[in-house]
């Protein structure tokens, strides 16, 4: 990999946790000419980053007393905890970046601890896999102290494209566990559907590609168009009114159930139509739907 100096004064940077994700982490601060020195509970997993500059702390509150900036990704919010109970003071008067994935109440929670420990805090998110780091198909979500983000944004900003959502340290999980639900919402539906189409004998990599082409042409404004209606709290027929579209669902769950095709999400949506409908909403759209999805729906 090609060394790239940073753009700005280097700022010296420790990573807590060098996995597959924070190994990059470390690298691509390197790469950009930051002075890194790393730390891991299992000390063989530095040698590489040693070997590219890296220095190598013996324990974790030494690494993070010697950098004002310390990034911590590790495996889970347990692992996170045990390190930061080794590291204990020796955060203070820095910037403290957890970029391991995570609740927004497991974020809120160790602010609590930066706080009580000197630190400023900043809770992240990364949508990305190791080798897109330091490129722009790298993105993060940031919350948490504001002073510390525009202080470090220029660092932090080389690992990817990021957004600050604000200073409650629980809006990146916020938006990291959407973006990421949103895709495992949508690709376990799309599997079933796969599977309707190859039980119909169709061809389901044919059908992909039409389904991607129509994506890309059409969802976009249909989930920007939700999103404001939700917000707003009016429900426009976006996709029909439900009164036409709950016409449907009984040839969808039917097709399905002939084919052996799981009905459980198509079931779902058609007894929320239903209940919509009786409660003389059949004029609005798909996201008519949302007052129903609460807790006693």
């Amino acid at each position: 990999m090609t060394t790239t100096a940073t753009t700005h004064s280097p700022t010296p940077v420790t990573v807590l946790g060098l996995g597959a994700m924070g190994s990059a982490i470390a690298r691509t601060f390197l790469d950009r000419g930051h002075p890194v020195t790393v730390w891991n509970r299992t000390a063989g997993k530095a040698a590489p980053l040693a070997e590219a500059g890296a220095s190598v702390a013996a324990g974790a509150a030494g690494a993070a007393a010697a950098s004002p900036l310390v990034v911590v990704c590790l495996l889970d919010d347990d692992a996170v905890d045990a390190v930061l109970a080794d590291v204990g003071n020796a955060v203070e008067g820095k910037a403290l970046v957890n970029l391991t994935s995570g609740s927004p109440a497991q974020a809120r929670k160790t602010e609590r601890w930066a706080a009580e420990h000197g630190a400023e805090y900043i809770d992240g998110g990364i949508m990305a896999d190791p080798p897109d780091l330091g490129t722009p198909n790298a993105h993060f979500s940031f919350s948490g102290s504001r002073a510390a983000f525009e202080a470090h944004e220029p660092t932090l900003m080389e690992l990817g494209n990021g957004t600050y959502y604000g200073e409650d340290a629980g809006l990146a999980s916020v938006e990291f566990m959407a973006q990421v639900a949103t895709a495992y919402e949508l690709l376990i539906g799309f599997l079933h559907t796969l599977r309707l189409v190859k039980a119909e004998g169709a061809d389901p990599a044919e059908f992909a590609d039409r389904v991607a082409d129509s994506i890309a042409a059409s969802y976009p404004p249909l989930l920007r168009g939700i999103g404001k209606a939700v917000r707003d709290g009016e429900f426009p027929p976006d996709m029909g009114p439900l009164s036409v579209q709950a016409a449907l669902m009984d040839d969808l769950i039917d097709h399905r159930r002939s084919t052996g095709v799981d009905t459980t999400r198509m079931v779902e949506v058609k007894r929320l139509m239903d209940r919509r409908i009786a409660d003389g909403h059949g004029g609005e759209g798909f996201s008519g739907l949302f007052p129903l999805l609460g807790a006693d729906s």
